[in-house]
């Protein structure tokens, strides 16, 4: 806001006299009607003023908002023509008028329900007090979720969705407590069929699905000493000591690995406790086998026939990818690997692995980001494979494995040099090919044309469209935000896929964009205005009924501990019929058009012609655009609390509090983000972001 000057000044006739570029004339009794508010407390002498030579004491406020909070303390009325309610709000908080900010938050909340929107589909409140065994020793606070902690209570009340809070006497039985440490952050949701686990700071929860009984807790991992950063679910688990009712659940810390078995009754036991020696970035199960990667280049594999958990070394891994029982590895050198995990083969000499290599990168780039897909002509030997990667320098490649092609390896099919930074991610889906770049997650999608289901040159695969997928991130994050975090693209590869964005890390709002052309199918936002922590896309089938199908849910864990489900299915099922009326309206905009011309004349000469009207009219459809992430207003708003400067500078003190309450880094990947969250002296928060130019 610019800088503008209110000035109060008393009259003779007992009048107060204010001017905020315009003139203002009012009583005394007028502003003090209501006790304790900004101008009681200026008019009586209990806050410091500056006046100038006429008396007149300097406010430093937005007069647009002004009038209409002066015209409510007048008559007690409310006009809202032209003025923002949530920019009203603010200034009525400000100046203390609690008659007014009780009806502006009326307003705000008319379409808000802690039930959610149609879309809202589930809650599973957070874990109580019994459900984790503290078997193992209390660790240190962890820093990291303080820091998010921290980060809630500076900016919990400017979160778009208010949060009623009730006295102790009005409380209901049902309310849970809010965050109550590190143990009440959901930091990764993983799921496998009709099975989701989330992943808390020391202690992992299995939940499942069924038609009469809806979701349940099956198993509550012991308390571990160590956070986790990992997690892997495998709900169908073939010829295990149980049959086939046998699920695991894995995760990791650091180089550590912690395995467990678990039955349908709820009960479970440990596997083992396994380290890979290095870092685990990657863990995920192949059939019944748990495989841990590392960018060093380690490959760790428990067998679940040998029951023995064998570690790996080969070329550092920049990127990996499963197609069936193959696990195919991107590398450092320019080389793509794989191994069958079915046939689990080992060296006769050294009983090692036997990693084969597939493709080698013509260019000797690092292959950076890795999708195999399966065609309806690959056979148990997997002679018929596409394989889309892109590299370090920014370039996307399809390569191809075909039966004439077997003894020669798969043959370069197509390249695209649309990137300039390297590539992050990448899908080979039946109709598109996505690539996602380190520039701001930037994408680019093509259109791919098949013949028999195979992917084919006549016409080839077409650009389809750009856009970007903003998300900021914390540099200096905990190991368990990018697993729990990934945007995505979700969905199997015959489907439609969507890309989940989180724009900044403290947020209870998140879009949901299709992965193909960028446009918004929906947006959800937290029931309860509690921070999404973690989101993952999952389909669940439901009901075991003829014709029933899979249903897609968003899930979405909490800073309080809850995990909530949204119905994507419906989300997407509402969308298509929009496209499709959008389509029909196009058609006959097009119609329209012809004779467009001559009836926008007649209507010019003729002002009782109606019809010419609504012809015209038509022709607006032709011009309408889709949304696709957050708009300008929409993305001002996430940033609401956040002053953004480009400076080499250091970051400018923002408030008057000396003490700071988070600090924490951002970025957007070859850019970054910095943020400071600091404590106002009275009414506010803010972050202060830097990006170095």
């Amino acid at each position: 806001l610019a800088s503008v000057t209110a000035t109060v000044m008393r009259a003779c006739n007992n009048e107060v006299i204010m001017t905020l570029r315009c003139r203002f004339s009012t009583s005394r009794q007028t502003l003090m009607w209501i006790p304790d508010s900004f101008f009681s407390s200026l008019l009586s002498g209990r806050i410091s003023t500056l006046r100038d030579e006429t008396g007149a004491i300097f406010i430093d406020r937005d007069p647009t908002a002004f009038a209409p909070i002066l015209n409510f303390l007048r008559t007690k009325e409310l006009d809202l023509r032209g003025v923002n309610i949530s920019v009203l709000r603010h200034e009525a908080e400000f100046y203390g008028i609690t008659p007014l900010v009780r009806r502006l938050l009326l307003c705000e909340e008319l379409d808000r329900s802690s039930c959610g929107s149609v879309l809202f589909h589930g809650y599973l409140p957070p874990p109580g007090k019994g459900d984790v065994k503290k078997t193992r020793n209390m660790k240190t606070f962890n820093l990291y979720l303080y820091n998010i902690y921290l980060s809630l209570l500076v900016l919990g009340p400017f979160l778009s969705v208010p949060v009623r809070k009730s006295s102790p006497a009005s409380a209901s039985s049902n309310e849970r407590p809010g965050p109550s440490g590190e143990e009440s952050f959901v930091l990764i949701i993983a799921g496998h069929h009709n099975w989701i686990v989330a992943a808390y700071a020391h202690f992992v929860i299995c939940y499942r699905i069924k038609e009469s009984t809806g979701w349940q807790q099956v198993f509550s991992s012991p308390y571990l000493d160590w956070t986790i950063e990992r997690i892997a679910l495998n709900a169908k688990v073939v010829g295990g000591p149980h049959g086939d009712k046998d699920k695991m659940v894995a995760a990791a810390s650091d180089s550590r690995i912690i395995l467990w078995s678990i039955q349908d009754g709820g009960s479970g036991n440990e596997i083992g406790i396994f380290s890979l020696g290095v870092p685990v970035d990657d863990l995920f199960f192949i059939g019944n086998q748990l495989v841990a990667t590392s960018h060093t280049g380690k490959v760790g594999v428990w067998n679940a026939v040998t029951q023995h958990w064998q570690v790996q070394d080969v070329v550092p891994i920049t990127s990996c990818d499963t197609a069936g029982s193959f696990l195919l590895l991107g590398c450092n050198n320019g080389s793509i690997y794989y191994i069958d995990m079915q046939k689990f083969p080992l060296r006769m000499k050294d009983n090692d692995l036997l990693v084969t290599e597939l493709y080698h990168d013509p260019s000797n780039d690092a292959i950076t980001a890795l999708s195999v897909y399966l065609t309806p002509k690959t056979s148990v030997s997997g002679n018929w494979i596409e394989i889309a990667y892109g590299t370090s320098s920014g370039a996307v490649r399809v390569i191809v494995q075909h039966p004439e092609t077997v003894g020669s390896g798969p043959q370069l099919f197509q390249t695209f040099t649309v990137h300039r930074s390297p590539v992050t991610k990448i899908m080979l889906s039946e109709k598109h090919l996505v690539s996602v770049c380190a520039d701001n997650n930037h994408v680019r999608t093509w259109t791919v044309t098949r013949f028999r289901g195979m992917i084919s040159t006549q016409p080839g695969s077409t650009p389809l469209a750009s856009f970007k997928i903003l998300s900021l991130e914390e540099t200096e994050s905990h190991g368990s935000y990018c697993s729990g975090n990934d945007i995505g693209p979700f969905g199997e590869r015959d489907d439609q896929q969507v890309f989940i964005q989180k724009v900044i890390p403290i947020t209870n709002k998140l879009f949901v964009r299709l992965s193909s052309t960028g446009k918004r199918i929906c947006e959800v936002q937290s029931v309860d205005g509690t921070t999404i922590t973690c989101f993952m896309v999952r389909e669940c089938e439901g009901s075991s009924r003829m014709g029933s199908r899979p249903r897609r849910y968003l899930f979405t864990g909490q800073g309080n501990g809850s995990i909530q489900m949204w119905d994507l299915t419906t989300a997407m099922d509402t969308a298509n019929k929009g496209e499709e009326r959008k389509k029909d309206g196009e058609e006959g905009a097009t119609a329209a058009a012809n004779n467009g011309v001559y009836m926008f004349s007649l209507h010019i000469n003729n002002f009782r012609h109606q019809y010419s009207l609504e012809k015209v009219c038509v022709l607006s459809l032709l011009y309408v655009v889709d949304v696709g992430g957050p708009t300008e207003e929409e993305l001002l708003q996430l940033l609401d609390q956040c002053d953004l400067s480009t400076s080499r500078c250091a970051t400018p003190n923002i408030s008057p509090a000396p003490s700071v309450m988070h600090h924490a880094q951002l970025r957007e990947s070859c850019s970054r983000l910095e943020i400071h969250c600091k404590h106002r002296a009275v009414h506010s928060s803010k972050c202060h972001l830097t990006l170095p130019v």
